[in-house]
């Protein structure tokens, strides 16, 4: 990370400079992210702003681009619980990415199953079990197939709303859930899988 970024910090200031410490930004950003530690989180948020705010700036036809350095500050702000920041930058980056590529595709389920995940952090139950099992899940089903990944995260995903929700029905919707979540995670990932 640091080494990406100390490479191209003396870059001319041509497209091609600016984009190569764009990249080294992101790099070290990620990487400081990428260590789980709360201080590097706190190092890696104002990094990977500010490389959102160059490509932003230098690079705004490249909406792809944006939109996943977007979600990476977004992921890093979920991670120090900055859960208010995330989920703002999760909608919008959701929002793009369904306009641009559609509902269906894996890249705007894995942003709306982003929200998600980071609602069921701060509480939002009933948002998220609508979010995820009303608006995500059918439209995972039908593109990705019920044993992706992203599906089966999904539906464990909803079956910790209703869990939390704690009622009769929920409860035993959550456990018929669970129980094909076992029985679809050992036939996809193999009995020896964690």
């Amino acid at each position: 990370g640091w080494a990406c970024w100390k490479t191209y910090a003396g870059r001319p200031e041509t497209n091609l400079g600016l984009r190569h410490r764009c990249v080294g930004m992101e790099i070290l950003g990620k990487s400081l992210f990428g260590n789980g530690q709360s201080v590097d989180s706190a190092l890696a948020i104002p990094t990977l702003k500010a490389s959102l705010a160059m490509r932003r700036r230098y690079w705004p036809q490249d909406e792809s681009e944006i939109l996943n350095t977007q979600s990476n500050l977004a992921n890093c702000l979920d991670e120090a619980e900055r859960y208010d920041e995330s989920l703002v930058l999760q909608r919008e980056a959701y929002a793009r990415r369904v306009a641009l590529f559609g509902v269906s595709h894996e890249l705007s389920i894995l942003s709306g199953s982003n929200i998600g995940a980071t609602l069921l952090k701060v509480n939002k139950w009933d948002e998220a079990k609508t979010l995820l099992g009303d608006q995500l899940l059918p439209v995972a089903r039908q593109s990705l197939g019920s044993d992706h990944d992203l599906t089966l995260t999904i539906n464990l995903n909803i079956a910790i709303a209703l869990l939390y929700l704690n009622s009769g029905d929920a409860l035993v919707k959550a456990e018929t859930i669970l129980k094909d979540q076992v029985q679809r995670r050992r036939r996809v990932f193999g009995p020896a899988h964690p």
